[in-house]
C-alpha cells in the first residue's frame, strides 16, 4: 500500500515538472503562435536579408527579449511569416552576433540551434 502512494506521488511530480505535457495548449512560444510572435521582429526585416544592413537597436531588443526562449526564436524562424517575409536563415542566424548579444548558454543567441 506505502509503494502505490509512493509511486503515485512520484507521478504526480513528473506530471507537475513536465507541465502535463502542454494540456493547455500552449507551444513554443506560450500561448501566442510563432507567426504572431514574427511580428516582434518586423524591425530585423532588412537585417535578415542582407549581412549589409545595419541591425537597427528596436531589432536587437526584440531579439535579445525572444531569445529568452530559444525555442520560441526557432520557430519564429521556421514561421510561415518569416519565410514568405523572404527572411533568409543563414543571414538571419547572424543577427545576435550584429547586435552583440552574448548568450553563453545557445550558439548565436539561439537561432543557430534552430538549423544545426
Amino acid at each position: 500500500y506505502k509503494m502505490n502512494k509512493f509511486c503515485l506521488l512520484v507521478f504526480f511530480v513528473i506530471l507537475s515538472i513536465i507541465g502535463f505535457g502542454g494540456v493547455d495548449g500552449a507551444g513554443e512560444c506560450g500561448n501566442s503562435s510563432p507567426d504572431r510572435e514574427a511580428f516582434k521582429l518586423i524591425p530585423c526585416a532588412s537585417a535578415a536579408k542582407d549581412v549589409k544592413v545595419t541591425v537597427s537597436s528596436q531589432c536587437c531588443i526584440q531579439v535579445k527579449k525572444l531569445g529568452q526562449n530559444p525555442s520560441c526564436l526557432c520557430a519564429i524562424m521556421l514561421s510561415n511569416t518569416a519565410k514568405s517575409s523572404g527572411v533568409k536563415a543563414e543571414i538571419a542566424i547572424t543577427i545576435p552576433q550584429r547586435c552583440n548579444i552574448a548568450d553563453r548558454t545557445t550558439r548565436n543567441g539561439g537561432f543557430s540551434d534552430c538549423f544545426f
